[in-house]
């Protein structure tokens, strides 16, 4: 029987706000830039306990790309904070041509991602993040699953020399990764071992699909849940080993179909064991204002709807 202790519900920012905290304490050549969004990216305690290490840049985030790659030129560890409609959207000639060409040492800290955004609506609901990220070059891209994998990937980053996008989110989200958990950037976790389907998920998306292989089980089907929360490097032994057994997939995310998550998954399996997939994600949409639990109903992106995908995709196999 799948069994998950759940250790409270807390928003995956806080996870970056107290990772990023834990690390000024630690490596006094980690900074922060924030655009104007210290509250809304946790960063106010790294900026009471490092005064001289925050530099707010106000709404001027292509100028806080650039002071960030400079920083860095310098020796530093330069944090960036802002929403991730402004981190990669706004900036992404910035972060092309100064960060990742040049495969500078900055860290690109996005929260307030995908539909969870909620009433703030489509402009600023970014989905395509992962897919613009991911393209670029010398970047990896980390998405975690909730608050502490979060402060986790946050600490971890900073030994990794070179540019990363991490990505978060603004709602709470049930904890369930253990506190003393390690983790390893471009290495899966598999969290659940099945033998009927395999779910791919990162982010919020992760416990969603935790919820379906339980209402799977209760079904008779076996699910392996598997999360990816590196997006790039992307841990294809964890993939391929896992539809060695099930013979199929369904991969779940809260970003746009094309570019993320399902795409590097089907790109793999082209290359490798072509094998039936299907999706759970936003399809080729803009987002709207709602609450994010509204939002992630209308666009599909529930633990009932992995559920529909496995059944359906097992079924493709047969």
């Amino acid at each position: 029987m799948i069994e998950f202790e759940v250790l409270g519900k807390k928003d995956t920012r806080s996870g970056f706000g107290e990772g990023l905290s834990e690390l000024g304490k630690k490596n006094n050549q980690v900074v922060a830039l924030c655009a104007d969004l210290t509250g809304s990216l946790k960063m106010d305690a790294f900026q009471k306990e490092n005064p001289e290490r925050f530099f707010q840049v106000g709404i001027a985030e292509a100028n806080m790309i650039g002071l960030a790659a400079g920083m860095a030129v310098g020796g530093k560890i330069p944090y960036t904070g802002t929403f991730a409609n402004f981190s990669t959207g706004r900036v992404y000639d910035q972060i092309r041509q100064s960060v990742a060409y040049s495969n500078k040492n900055v860290k690109i800290c996005a929260s307030h991602a995908g539909l969870t955004l909620g009433e703030d609506g489509a402009t600023h609901q970014i989905l395509e993040d992962i897919g613009m990220m991911k393209m670029l070059p010398n970047m990896t891209v980390i998405v975690p699953a909730d608050f502490n994998q979060t402060k986790q990937a946050t600490i971890a980053i900073a030994e990794h020399v070179g540019p990363v996008y991490l990505r978060f989110g603004r709602p709470s989200v049930p904890i369930f990764v253990k506190e003393d958990a390690k983790f390893v950037i471009g290495k899966a976790d598999k969290l659940i071992n099945g033998t009927d389907v395999t779910i791919v998920a990162c982010g919020h998306l992760v416990w969603k699909a935790i919820e379906a292989a339980k209402e799977l089980e209760a079904q008779g089907i076996s699910a392996e849940v598997i999360n990816m929360h590196t997006i790039k490097p992307f841990d294809e032994n964890a993939v391929l080993d896992s539809v060695a057994k099930t013979r199929c997939v369904v991969t779940a995310e809260e970003h746009m179909l094309n570019g993320g998550l399902g795409d590097s998954v089907a790109q793999l399996l082209s290359r490798n064991n072509p094998l039936p997939q299907e999706y759970i994600g936003v399809n080729d949409k803009f987002g709207e204002s709602g609450t994010p639990d509204e939002l992630m109903k209308k666009y599909g992106l529930e633990s009932e709807n992995i559920v529909e995908a496995a059944k359906k995709v097992i079924q493709r196999k047969s």
